[in-house]
């Protein structure tokens, strides 16, 4: 008797078995899961929430938090204030009172501006003409990428040795060494802020340059085959066909430059030795300087990280949207 086809193909496959995981494989992945979900929630999730909380009391890191209003607690002279609930008032101050606020968000942005505009196209050159297979292009690819692999602490001590007013080498070229003609490039408030993002372009554009090349070594070479053979010139054939492809690469980049740039610190806690300058206000220097500075403002400063982490969050929904819209397509 002949056998239809569906009955043959589910003969064939037979019932899909579900795979049962013994009592070792599931404590190997709870133990693979497990930990690295605790790590998280131990140093990321918990001070972002303890962050938040902390936002809307006044609390200078002495004595306990209590949950009374600090308008009902009385003033006594000479004795500071308990850690009491402050409300949305470190909030309305950060926006209104708090000098460094508004300069801090204006910084930001012209470091997001610089590394959009300066340091990602620098990066993406170079990973262009490396990926063309150049003569020395592993040298000239370790050399760009040196940057990225030196801490942002030694980076800013080579730099401040380069801007140094008496000895500094750029000051030494231009031959403006005399007490009568120096350049203070750290210390002018009109200079400081674009010489230091002359040093934080330096590490961003490697670190560009890296992800880009990612990106070109992953395009098919056909599509390049088919537009020299169509006619297209390299620029048309790199702005029409290979640019649209790194459309992912150009998403993680724009997210990875925004985040850098809310991030800055290192650079900018180095150059001003900890202590506030003119024209290097940053929302991240901010932050320590409410928590760890003299004034032990913690519940001022967590305000301040807690308005960071929401403009950080934007980018980042962003790219979550795109790779889940990606995946369901």
């Amino acid at each position: 008797m002949a056998v239809s086809a569906p009955a043959a193909a589910g003969t064939a496959k037979g019932p899909r078995r579900r795979r049962r995981f013994s009592r070792r494989d599931r404590l190997v992945i709870v133990v693979l899961l497990g930990i690295p979900l605790l790590i998280d929630l131990a140093f990321v999730w918990l001070p972002a929430f303890a962050s938040l909380l902390l936002s809307f009391t006044k609390w200078t890191g002495v004595g306990s938090i209590t949950l009374e209003s600090c308008s009902d607690l009385p003033k006594v002279p000479g004795i500071p204030q308990p850690g009491c609930l402050y409300g949305l008032e470190n909030y309305h101050q950060a926006f209104t009172v708090y000098p460094d606020f508004w300069p801090a968000v204006r910084h930001n942005a012209i470091w997001l501006g610089v590394f959009i505009i300066l340091a990602t196209p620098l990066g993406m050159l170079f990973a262009v003409v490396i990926d063309r297979g150049i003569r020395g292009s592993r040298i000239y690819q370790s050399v760009l990428f040196l940057p990225v692999m030196l801490s942002l602490a030694l980076i800013g001590i080579i730099w401040e040795l380069i801007y140094s007013p008496n000895y500094g080498l750029i000051n030494s070229l231009i031959g403006r060494t005399g007490n009568d003609n120096l350049i203070d490039w750290l210390g002018d408030p009109n200079l400081n802020l674009w010489a230091i993002l002359v040093e934080a372009t330096w590490r961003q554009a490697g670190y560009v340059m890296v992800l880009y090349l990612a990106g070109l070594k992953a395009v098919d070479p056909a599509l390049r085959e088919a537009a020299l053979v169509d006619g297209a010139s390299a620029r048309q054939t790199f702005f029409r066909v290979v640019f649209p492809v790194l459309r992912p690469i150009n998403i993680v980049i724009l997210v990875v430059t925004v985040i850098e740039s809310l991030r800055a610190f290192d650079l900018v806690y180095i150059t001003s030795k900890g202590n506030p300058l003119r024209g290097l206000e940053l929302l991240s220097v901010a932050v320590t300087q409410n928590i760890v500075g003299e004034t032990q403002r913690i519940g001022f400063g967590s305000t301040l990280g807690v308005v960071l982490l929401v403009i950080s969050l934007v980018p980042i929904s962003v790219f979550l949207y795109q790779v889940l819209r990606k995946e369901e397509a």
